[in-house]
């Protein structure tokens, strides 16, 4: 249990870092109307959410 606990935290710190690093590219994007960066950001925004979305369904999905 405290081996899966430590990989969890490790999941949920790559996915807020993918959403931090994410909202910045795509924020930097906007801000210079560079389309590809805007994309890119908007790419690393989404993994970002599809990770933490995944740590709290393997979260959750434990038997009592």
């Amino acid at each position: 249990m405290a081996a899966n606990s430590g990989s969890l935290l490790v999941n949920k710190l790559t996915a807020i870092g993918f959403l931090v690093v994410g909202f910045l590219i795509l924020a930097s994007g906007y801000r210079y109307g560079s389309t590809s960066t805007l994309l890119g950001g908007c790419l690393i925004l989404i993994i970002g959410v599809i990770l933490l979305i995944l740590k709290i369904a393997r979260r959750n999905n434990g038997t009592p």
